[in-house]
């Protein structure tokens, strides 16, 4: 008889806890939401985006793309070519399921969301083929999987998923961190974990107040709560070595109705792409006004060696969409198993691709965003410099405050895992001269399996000991 590693419950999603200001603030991003062309009328063509302002890995068809303006400029080229015009209204979600209900039932167009929530969506929406829908690209991936994370209060005991047996984990159900955390919990054969369905900030807030002893959430959550010392990692999902993704998803019906539309949209998703690449650094400050986070945690995920942007749907991706279909399984029935053969479709990206100039089959094999880059400081504004390793990394915030020189953040590259995280809030090694920075307790100890005379040391006794 199987043992079921978990336990969930099924609370509703609410905004609980939001005052009045807030809610005001609210109505007024979703008035402000709506970005009109030039020469909107009455009988323009409306298209809804849903979209996640503070899930970095869909910046580039989310919040990327709409400061940018470039979207709009797409449907321009489209209107001047046929008479056309458009509206475009940016609908902001804490999460991909309420983006999958407005395209089920036909009021959002185009949207942007996690691996689970993708496979979720085409389940529920491909039951019916009036409201079927497809993957068209994706905004963002990790090869690893390190786009999820588990995080627990600064002073908690926990160390690792095996310590949560018997504890209350919060994480927003059928969400790609929760998708992480019960593929962990079962991979590492833990019982009795109560997980409790709460959207991210209010499970950020159960944290704080001890209501809940552990987070399971996507980017940039994980990030934040660490960077403002309210948590600290226990888990990278990285350390299930299998890629996750975001990416694009349309309704069937609005883009055989709109082709153009959808061209436009995947175009406009390469401008954004291809300015990020570019000037990473600015497009973290760009996101981090638009969506309130620090800048520096935008950049930990869409700086070097984070967050791999390329849109190309490579059959790795496809591969690992596969194998999280248990997944729908373990959350409840689902009418609609998911046909990948049919709900992947990479013909429009190919298409957009090639019009503007690119190579679709060079974006297949191009490798992950900068992965020799081991580390980074950032001094202030756009001062940065990339470092070899985490020794490097001491040594220049070291030099920094001899100095007096201000510095704004730094980053590690976790040499087990790849995945890049912030130095101050790293578990550091120290082996003779060399010092090595990882995300967690569990790839410090897999590392030191290898290297026995590596002793840990805090990030302050590492700065203070570093040499050269």
């Amino acid at each position: 008889m199987s043992r079921t590693p978990f336990s969930i419950r099924r609370r509703p999603v609410t905004r609980r806890g939001l005052t009045v200001a807030a809610l005001t603030a609210a109505a007024a991003l979703t008035v402000s939401g709506c970005s009109l062309s030039p020469g909107d009328s009455s009988d323009a063509t409306t298209v809804v985006v849903g979209y996640q302002s503070k899930t970095i890995n869909t910046v580039t068809a989310g919040t990327l793309l709409r400061e940018r303006g470039d979207l709009e400029k797409r449907l321009d080229e489209v209107t001047e070519r046929t008479g056309e015009k458009f509206t475009v209204r940016w609908e902001d979600y804490d999460t991909g399921a309420p983006i999958t209900t407005g395209m089920i039932a036909g009021k959002i167009d185009i949207g942007s969301m996690g691996d689970y929530p993708m496979l979720i969506n085409g389940s529920r929406a491909n039951a019916n083929p009036a409201t079927a829908t497809s993957i068209l690209a994706v905004t963002g991936s990790s090869p690893r999987g390190s786009l999820n994370m588990v995080v627990t209060r600064p002073d908690s005991p926990i160390r690792s998923l095996g310590d949560l047996a018997g504890k209350r984990v919060s994480a927003s159900e059928g969400s790609a961190g929760h998708g992480t955390l019960l593929t962990g919990l079962a991979r590492d054969d833990v019982a009795g974990v109560d997980v409790t369905n709460q959207q991210p900030q209010v499970g950020a807030s159960a944290l704080e107040s001890g209501k809940v002893d552990a987070l399971a959430q996507f980017v940039a959550w994980p990030g934040l709560l660490v960077f403002q010392n309210k948590a600290r990692l226990v888990y990278d999902g990285a350390q299930l070595g299998v890629p996750t993704l975001h990416g694009t998803i349309a309704r069937n019906g609005f883009a055989d109705e709109h082709p153009d539309v959808v061209d436009a949209f995947l175009k406009a998703q390469l401008d954004a792409t291809e300015a990020l690449g570019d000037d990473p650094l600015g497009a973290a400050q760009t996101v981090a006004k638009a969506s309130g986070l620090p800048p520096e945690v935008v950049y930990l995920y869409n700086g070097p060696g984070g967050t791999d942007f390329n849109p190309a749907i490579k059959p790795s991706l496809v591969k690992a969409l596969e194998g999280d279909k248990p997944y729908l399984k373990s959350i409840g029935s689902f009418p609609n198993p998911v046909d990948l053969n049919t709900f992947v479709s990479d013909t429009a990206l190919r298409k957009a691709v090639s019009e503007t100039g690119g190579d679709y089959d060079a974006l297949l094999n191009r490798q992950t965003n900068d992965a020799q880059a081991n580390g980074e400081v950032w001094f202030s504004g756009s001062d940065t410099r990339k470092t070899a390793d985490s020794t490097s990394v001491l040594r220049l915030v070291r030099d920094a405050r001899k100095q007096g020189r201000h510095v704004t953040a730094a980053y590690i590259t976790d040499p087990t895992l790849g995945t890049r995280w912030f130095a101050d809030h790293a578990v550091w090694l120290r082996d003779g001269a060399a010092f090595t920075a990882f995300t967690t307790d569990d790839s410090a100890r897999t590392y030191r399996q290898t290297h026995p005379a590596a002793v840990p040391v805090t990030y302050e006794q590492a700065l203070n000991e570093v040499t050269g």
